[in-house]
């Protein structure tokens, strides 16, 4: 992780769809201020590889790679009952910089409390 290096409101691009880590984090990143766009659909095919066209000024890519989530009501019963296991990276557009490469598992609330520590974290302070 790279703090202080994501400009609040930038525009962040984000793939569509997803498993509960996917949708969540679009939800945060817009609750952190910033601008989710999922592209505009250029081309469709018959094998699942759609080709979508980002906007000019996306500063942002979030890349997100889960496994589909487990019902863990014994493990997280106080924790949001859903088991996560992911991978998820956030790069600088502009300069093809990294500045995060996470990869995680746990209970859904505690992920999501995570999510939004590191969020603050990469967040540029004015």
């Amino acid at each position: 992780m790279k703090p202080n290096t994501m400009e609040p409101g930038a525009k962040v691009y984000a793939s569509r769809g997803g498993y509960s880590m996917s949708r969540s984090i679009k939800e945060e990143l817009e609750k952190h201020g910033f601008k989710v766009t999922v592209g505009k659909l250029i081309g469709e095919s018959s094998v699942d590889v759609d080709k979508f066209e980002m906007q000019k000024n996306t500063q942002y890519i979030v890349r997100v790679n889960e496994h589909e989530e487990s019902f863990m009501p014994c493990w997280c019963v106080f924790n949001g009952f859903w088991w996560w296991r992911f991978n998820v990276s956030i790069a600088n557009q502009k300069t093809g910089e990294e500045i995060l490469s996470w990869r995680g598992r746990g209970c859904q609330n505690s992920s999501l409390r995570k999510l939004n520590r590191i969020l603050d974290e990469l967040e540029i302070k004015k």
